[in-house]
C-alpha cells in the first residue's frame, strides 16, 4: 500500500479524534467508538476505553501476503498510537468476522487476564481488551442503559441475553426492587455478577443470576411478574448448550410474545437486534404499543454508523 493511503488514514483519525473527543469530554464519557471502517483501505473498528485502545480488524480478502499484511498492520498501529497519544502497549488488536450482530457464541482467545475498570455515567464496569473478541461493554447502548436506569425505581427488571450485565447494573443503580440476569454463558454470567459487586450491588435477595437458555427460561417464568424486560439477543446462535438454533428474524415473534407473558400489565420491553436486514412483524407481536427508538438511543459516536434496531414495547 502506498504511503498516500497511510497519510489519508492518519488525517482521518486525527479529524475524528478531535471531533468526537471534544464531544466525549463535554459529556464526561471515557469509552466511545472512534472509527468504524471510515476508509475502505482500513477496515477497522477503533474504540477508546479510558485511555486504552481496542482495534478490531474486519476479516476480508486483502490480497496481501502474510508479511505484507503484518507490515501494513504494524504501520497502521503505529499511526493509531501516535494520533491517540498513547503507547503501543495500550493498543489491543483483534480479528473480527465481518458479520452483523452480537457474537452468538462468545469466543475466548486465550487464558490471560487483562481486566481493568472503566466508568460510565458514574457506574463502574470491568473491561477486558485482551482475552475476548468483545470488550465487556457494548458502547452503542449507552443511552438505552440510562433510559432503563431512569425507569427502574421500585420495579422488577429482567435482563435477558445479559452478556456482562451492564443493563442489570443500570437497573440496580436506578433502585430496582429486583434484578434478574439471565445468560447461557457461565463465564459472562459471572462477569455480570462481578460488575454488580463492583458497584456495591450484592444483596442476594434482590439480585439473581440464572444460567439458562433464554428461550427455555421464558417458557417456565412466572406470568405477569416483571415490570421491565431488556432483551438484546444475538442475531444467530447454534450453541451446543441450546436446545435449538436461535435465528432472531425467525424467532423474534415467539421471544417477544413470551416476554409479554411474563410482563405485568403495562410492563415495558426493550428489544434490540443487530440484524441488519431485520423486519419486525408488528402484526404478530402481542403488544399494546410499539415505538421504534433506534434513533433516540443512538449515541453521538454511532451516528450514521449504527447497524442495530431498538424498540420500546408495552404490554
Amino acid at each position: 500500500m502506498n504511503q498516500e493511503k497511510f497519510i489519508m488514514f492518519r488525517n482521518r483519525l486525527q479529524k475524528v479524534y478531535r471531533h468526537l473527543g471534544r464531544q466525549a469530554k463535554r459529556l464526561g464519557i471515557s469509552c466511545y467508538r472512534l472509527y468504524d471502517h471510515d476508509l475502505p483501505e482500513f477496515p477497522l473498528c477503533i474504540e477508546l476505553y479510558a485511555g486504552k485502545v481496542y482495534v478490531a480488524e474486519y476479516k476480508r480478502r486483502h490480497g496481501m501476503t502474510d508479511d505484507e499484511h503484518e507490515g501494513w498492520m504494524e504501520q497502521t498501529l503505529t499511526i493509531v498510537a501516535e494520533q491517540l497519544a498513547t503507547s503501543k502497549e495500550n493498543v489491543f488488536l483483534k480479528l473480527r468476522q465481518r458479520k452483523p450482530g452480537r457474537l452468538g457464541q462468545y469466543q475466548k482467545l486465550d487464558a490471560k487476564q487483562n481486566e481493568f475498570v472503566v466508568e460510565e455515567n458514574g457506574l463502574q464496569f470491568l473491561i477486558n481488551l485482551g482475552d475476548y473478541l468483545d470488550t465487556g461493554l457494548f458502547l452503542d447502548h449507552r443511552i438505552t442503559r440510562q433510559m432503563v436506569r431512569e425507569q427502574s425505581a421500585g420495579k422488577r427488571v429482567l435482563n435477558l441475553f445479559a452478556y456482562t450485565g451492564s443493563f442489570s447494573v443500570y437497573a440496580a443503580a436506578g433502585n430496582a426492587e429486583e434484578v434478574v440476569t439471565v445468560d447461557l454463558s457461565k463465564t459472562y454470567l459471572q462477569w455480570a455478577q462481578r460488575n454488580m459487586q463492583q458497584n456495591g450491588f450484592t444483596e442476594e435477595s434482590r439480585y439473581r443470576y440464572i444460567h439458562a437458555d433464554v428461550k427455555q427460561f421464558l417458557k417456565t417464568a412466572e406470568a405477569g411478574y416483571f415490570d421491565i424486560i431488556v432483551m438484546d439477543p444475538p442475531t444467530f446462535s447454534n450453541s451446543k448448550r441450546m436446545d435449538d438454533i436461535l435465528d432472531i428474524q425467525r424467532d423474534h415473534v415467539i421471544l417477544i410474545n413470551d416476554c409479554m407473558m411474563v410482563l405485568r400489565k403495562a410492563g415495558i420491553l426493550y428489544f434490540s437486534t443487530n440484524s441488519r436486514k431485520f423486519k419486525l412483524d408488528e402484526a404478530a407481536v402481542q403488544a399494546s404499543a410499539i415505538k421504534d427508538i433506534t434513533k433516540a438511543t443512538t449515541p453521538f459516536d454511532f451516528e450514521e454508523k449504527l447497524l442495530r434496531w431498538c424498540y420500546w414495547m408495552q404490554k
